[in-house]
């Protein structure tokens, strides 16, 4: 689990939170593996019924020693 260090500031009645820019692109890296893992997931979903060969049958198939 990533260990959060934010400043809680306020703003014209707004709240925000700020973290260190470290912390930023780690969390930023985190969400784009989520989103790879959930786009991953719905492509195995789609291709579930699909045929599926081994490498050597794949080899076979385009003559390949």
């Amino acid at each position: 689990m990533i260990e959060l260090h934010p400043e809680f500031l306020t703003k014209n009645g707004k709240n925000f939170a700020v973290l260190p820019y470290e912390e930023f692109l780690e969390i930023q890296e985190i969400l784009e593996d989520l989103e790879d893992l959930e786009d991953l997931r719905k492509v195995k979903e789609q291709e579930k019924d699909s045929p599926s060969y081994s490498l050597d049958e794949v080899k076979e198939m385009l003559n390949i020693d």
